[in-house]
């Protein structure tokens, strides 16, 4: 009974840290609540007996990925907009929430890793397992994965820039209308002169 309720607990702070991903426009904000709700799932995995697909959890999405989500976001390099954002990530507001998730993952946590005597599983996993198994039978699965993984990081490339692009022109556009009727008044006042 104390494992169901464990597992609903986890199911919850995943699906409401999911939910908290796709729904912040900011990208830095969507990002730190998608690593709670990997952290999340990985609590999940611990809990149905599988250790190893925890870890696994926690280094490849939570580690690896995501600090590729951080590069391409920073890649983006948004300017003087970007920078003013990022001031504001550093109130205590904007953690908030997350911490509060990562807090309750890590005391479940703690809780199932004091109460359990002997091993987690009978059926140990071992890395080799994983590894056959994943480039074995879905050695398909994983490559697909992986193109897609792929495609999104060249999309938001393309889009972040595409973006970029357009206001570096329209600055310019504004720069060059601006100075374009500073010359025009400047002449004007010199022929009123003369």
């Amino acid at each position: 009974m104390l494992e169901i309720s464990l597992f609903y607990i986890a199911a919850t702070v995943a699906l409401v840290a999911t939910i908290l991903a796709m729904t912040r426009a900011n990208a830095i904000h969507a990002l730190i609540y998608l690593i709670v709700s990997l952290l999340a799932v990985a609590v999940i995995f611990f809990l149905i007996g599988a250790p190893f697909a925890a870890a696994l959890e926690i280094v490849i999405y939570a580690g690896a990925i995501m600090v590729l989500f951080v590069f391409v976001i920073m890649m983006l390099n948004l300017g003087e907009e970007g920078d003013a954002r990022e001031k504001q990530w550093l109130s205590p507001a904007v953690w908030a929430g997350p911490t509060l998730l990562a807090v309750i993952l890590f005391a479940e946590l703690l809780y199932i890793i004091s109460s359990v005597e002997g091993p987690v599983s009978t059926a140990q996993v071992t890395a080799k397992q994983v590894g056959l198994t994943l480039f074995g039978p879905y050695v398909l699965a994983v490559e697909i994965a992986s193109m897609l993984l792929l495609a999104g990081l060249v999309g938001s490339y393309h889009l972040g820039r595409r973006a970029l692009d357009r206001n570096i022109h329209e600055a310019d556009a504004r720069a060059l209308s601006e100075s374009n009727s500073n010359s025009t008044s400047d002449s004007n006042a010199d022929k009123g002169a003369q």
